[in-house]
């Protein structure tokens, strides 16, 4: 890529994050109402990604050598922390910490 090539390049995904970041400011101002759907996905979409995730992470799971147990006891420790603190960070982070000693340690 040429230099002015490479300024062009940088300056579409300046543009396109600003876009993302401003626009949804610009077509739902404050004081005015969202519509039902935007708010309804609000509320889903949040549980739904989660999901996706789970289902990612634990998808070869099953075919592992230990059938997936680390994954599972790192994944009711995550969902027992978060049930006490009702902390995201430190349900995650206390749940890829235990993981990690288990398969280091326990599971290798």
């Amino acid at each position: 890529m040429t230099d002015a090539q490479r300024i062009f390049t940088i300056a579409l995904i300046s543009a396109g994050t600003l876009l993302t970041r401003f626009l949804p400011f610009l077509i739902f101002p404050e004081g005015k109402e969202p519509p039902a759907v935007v708010v309804r996905m609000g509320k889903v979409l949040p549980r739904a990604m989660m999901a996706f995730l789970v289902v990612y992470c634990l998808r070869d799971a099953v075919f592992s050598s230990f059938h997936g147990l680390p994954e599972a006891l790192a994944a009711g420790f995550i969902f027992l922390l978060h049930r006490w603190k009702k902390n995201t960070l430190l349900s995650v982070g206390g749940g890829t910490v235990l993981y990690m000693v288990l398969v280091q340690n326990f599971f290798s």
